[in-house]
């Protein structure tokens, strides 16, 4: 009897984790970077921990300039769950945390898409996210791994 119930949650375990949600555009965003950032993709840890100002720079070499839209923007919600996996009003509360501890600023902060184009494409090593349906000229949009 313990053997079936071990096979019944070890098979229970592999079907979570093999139809567990990956990182893509079809979560509502897309990750653009500044065209001269040498990628083509990036991992969601090294994403996370370039938006968290855990790493201060790309596997490249050149020093991240993350941005964010604003709290209340759907795409910033489904980057925040997907990326940090937690929801953006935790991003938020990390972040003053960080502020009144002294340790770090949050990334800059835009209003829109359009914004968040415009600050990756004129600022060395900018990274940020749209939504999923955003115009995205003069920036690279990166794949997500």
């Amino acid at each position: 009897m313990t053997r079936f119930l071990y096979r019944g949650v070890l098979c229970a375990g592999l079907g979570v984790v093999m139809f567990a949600p990956r990182v893509s555009a079809a979560q509502g965003f897309k990750v653009v970077v500044n065209p001269d950032v040498d990628l083509v993709d990036i991992g969601q840890a090294s994403l996370s921990s370039l938006f968290l100002k855990k790493d201060r720079k790309f596997s490249t070499g050149i020093e991240a300039a993350p941005v964010d839209l604003s709290s209340g923007d759907p795409a910033r919600g489904a980057f925040s769950k997907a990326v940090h996996g937690r929801p953006t009003n935790a991003v938020v509360k990390y972040w003053v945390q960080q502020v009144f501890s002294g340790k770090e600023t949050p990334p800059v902060s835009k209003d829109n898409d359009d914004a968040v184009v415009a600050y990756v494409k004129s600022t060395r090593g900018g990274i940020g996210y749209v939504s999923e349906g955003a115009a995205t000229p003069g920036v690279k949009v990166l794949k997500l791994k």
